[in-house]
């Protein structure tokens, strides 16, 4: 948005505010423990700082970042254990999505499915774990918009947000994205199949690996 377009104050400032600093945790441009200073994201969104305390309060309640008695504000630390817990959700939603995906993804819908494969398989090849991790996230986003399930995807957006640091670290541990790649390319498999079963099998299956690899740090 310009900056001429930003809204200062009001309801939908914060709304601005709140979807610039969400963007900015999922995407890793912001660390785990990171202070938050109310008075410096206000100027640098353009935004009055009630606006920006009304964000903050808000994207506390979604796990995204905690207050610090008397310390104000900072992007939250999710811990191994938390991220384990986390995983263990995603599975049974993510699965959900996968079979609904694999009931009613268009011909295109599948075409675009196979394209992310087909990037992904290239990524490990050229050794690029970076849009490797990337294209993971572009996959499972894909595969959750296909399946219409907007309850579930609601519920995985604000899961995923809090596991940005940890999916990055598997992504560069060596061996990880080889790995990674056969499991994703049979979650592809299954939905062009248009098998909800055996799509729902394979994201679980997926994710069982993801743990294995987090209970290993």
């Amino acid at each position: 948005m310009p900056k001429e377009a930003r809204p200062g104050s009001g309801e939908q400032a914060k709304q601005y505010a709140l979807e610039r600093l969400r963007k900015a945790i999922m995407q890793g441009e912001m660390a785990p423990a990171q202070r938050l200073m109310e008075n410096e994201l206000a100027e640098q969104y353009g935004v009055t700082r009630a606006s920006m305390r009304a964000a903050l309060l808000e994207i506390t309640s979604e796990g995204l970042v905690e207050r610090i008695r008397n310390r104000g504000s900072r992007v939250r630390v999710v811990t191994l254990a938390e991220a384990v817990e986390i995983t263990e959700c995603r599975m049974a939603l993510e699965g959900l999505c996968a079979a609904k995906a694999a009931e009613v993804a268009t011909d295109a819908q599948l075409d675009e499915l196979t394209g992310i494969g087909e990037a992904m398989a290239k990524a490990v090849a050229d050794g690029d774990p970076v849009t490797y991790s990337e294209l993971n996230h572009d996959l499972h986003a894909l595969i959750r918009d296909i399946s219409g399930q907007h309850t579930a995807v609601g519920l995985l957006e604000r899961l995923n947000a809090q596991l940005v640091r940890h999916r990055f670290q598997l992504a560069l541990r060596p061996g990880r994205p080889q790995q990674s790649l056969s499991e994703h390319l049979a979650v592809i498999k299954a939905i062009r199949a248009r098998d909800p079963q055996a799509a729902e099998a394979a994201v679980r299956a997926h994710l069982s690996s993801v743990l294995g690899a987090l209970r290993a740090d």
